[in-house]
């Protein structure tokens, strides 16, 4: 398979130089060339098959041309360890439960099979070390830092805003050692993410070092995700509900969605996609005007959604080849205020005893307002909420259990290094790594 520039400004390239070069050398985001339907038959038992085995023939679909059989099942299945579980909330609703992976976050699958494919890559080659940059709004520096501990040839380098992510996401990340380093910037998230896309365009820095991401820009994060809504969609049909399926996904950067519009291009029945934004409303005021004005984040206390500039935007047009209206079709939006997702929690908690944690309350409270008679709508629980400790125990005024493994990273002891936002100052860093 070949993989595109969505700038369409530089030669195709094959999927290990995708995966092992994050980003193209225009500065597009990289896209399958084709994107391979699925046989009416594998929808026809989907019910029947394990969330591995569903797994197994998507990742086929994307990945097989390039990984042997064999090799790419051990990948899938030995990052699929745990189950997404889809669990009812109402009679119309239902949570798609990610958060049973190792750092309890929906970036766990993306992240894991990452790790494993360049990891397969590298061994294959016999490559110098690749060092992983990415940057995080809190779940992606868990999900990919656990992801890659211990990998051979890789070292990770996490770069997350200063103040600006929950005190247990930054323990899953900055307690571990080995091959990863924790950067603690003064700045916020697209401080962050700016800082990894100009290394990946410095000629200095990649003339010296190896360089590639691990946030959704890159293929092999963010094409796994798509995983789960296959799975979702099979746990639907086996309960009979699966007719007019509607899934919103609360989005920040934007991959999890794009994931799920990947998935509906090779043939999975959903009906429609639903958005959710928190204050960080980018793409719900595009959805609403056709015009995209990227803007400095605000924090809010739904914080991995908190990106102003959404990098996998550029995937979403080149997917509807530029079309507002096409986009518009499929894909429509919502966006909650603190106050609102407070209360959506509060309320869900109240009358359904669920707990949803503030980025799933956005997902949940979006379904509550759009969904029409006779469909059925499943939103991502993107993470438990113990992750968000404090903030939800201010809003149910109850003490939420922190799960044991959590625990095991609240117990360890933060390392990071203070950087500015200065790209010079990073660049000077990385140089004498």
């Amino acid at each position: 398979m070949k993989y595109y520039s969505t700038n369409g400004r530089t030669a195709e390239v094959t999927l290990e130089e995708a995966v092992v070069k994050g980003l193209a050398a225009d500065k597009g985001l990289f896209m399958p060339k084709i994107i391979k339907p699925l046989p009416a038959s594998f929808f026809e038992q989907i019910e029947r098959m394990s969330f591995q085995e569903i797994a197994y023939q998507v990742a086929d679909a994307f990945f097989g041309e390039d990984v042997p059989a064999e090799q790419l099942r051990h990948i899938v299945y030995d990052t699929l360890s745990f189950d997404v579980p889809l669990v009812p909330v109402t009679e119309q609703i239902y949570s798609l439960e990610l958060f049973h992976g190792p750092t309890l976050a929906f970036k766990d699958v993306g992240g894991r099979f990452m790790a494993r494919l360049l990891g397969y890559f590298l061994g294959k080659e016999k490559k110098r070390r690749v060092n992983v940059l990415v940057a995080t709004s809190g779940d992606t520096g868990s999900a990919v830092a656990n992801g890659f501990l211990g990998v051979d040839n890789i070292h990770v380098y996490v770069l997350y805003p200063k103040g600006k992510v929950s005190e247990i996401q930054e323990k899953q990340f900055t307690t571990l050692g080995q091959n990863i380093t924790a950067i603690e910037v003064d700045g916020t998230f697209d401080d962050c993410q700016a800082l990894v896309k100009s290394a990946f365009m410095d000629e200095k820095l990649n003339e010296h070092l190896l360089l590639t991401s691990a946030n959704s820009i890159n293929v092999a994060r963010f094409l796994p995700q798509s995983f789960y809504y296959f799975y979702a969609y099979a746990q639907l049909k086996k309960l009979g509900k699966a007719d007019h399926c509607v899934v919103c996904v609360p989005s920040g950067n934007f991959g999890n969605i794009t994931a799920g519009l990947f998935g509906r291009r090779m043939g999975l029945p959903v009906s429609r996609f639903i958005a959710a934004n928190n204050s960080n409303d980018i793409f719900y005021q595009y959805l609403l005007t056709g015009e995209y004005n990227p803007r400095p984040s605000v924090a809010t206390i739904a914080n991995a959604m908190d990106v102003g500039a959404p990098s996998n935007f550029a995937r979403v047009l080149d997917l509807y080849g530029h079309s507002w209206e096409a986009v518009k079709r499929e894909v429509s939006g919502a966006a909650y205020t603190d106050e609102q997702i407070a209360d959506t929690m509060l309320a869900c908690w109240k009358s359904n005893h669920y707990l949803l944690d503030p980025h799933g309350a956005c997902g949940f409270r979006a379904l509550q307002e759009n969904l029409l008679p006779g469909e059925v709508g499943i939103f991502l629980e993107t993470a438990h909420p113990a992750k968000f400790k404090d903030v939800v125990e201010s809003i149910i005024h109850e003490p939420v259990l922190i799960p044991e493994k959590l625990q095991v990273f609240m117990r360890g002891t933060k390392q990071s290094v203070p950087m500015t936002s200065s790209f010079s100052d990073f660049k000077d860093y990385l140089l004498r790594q």
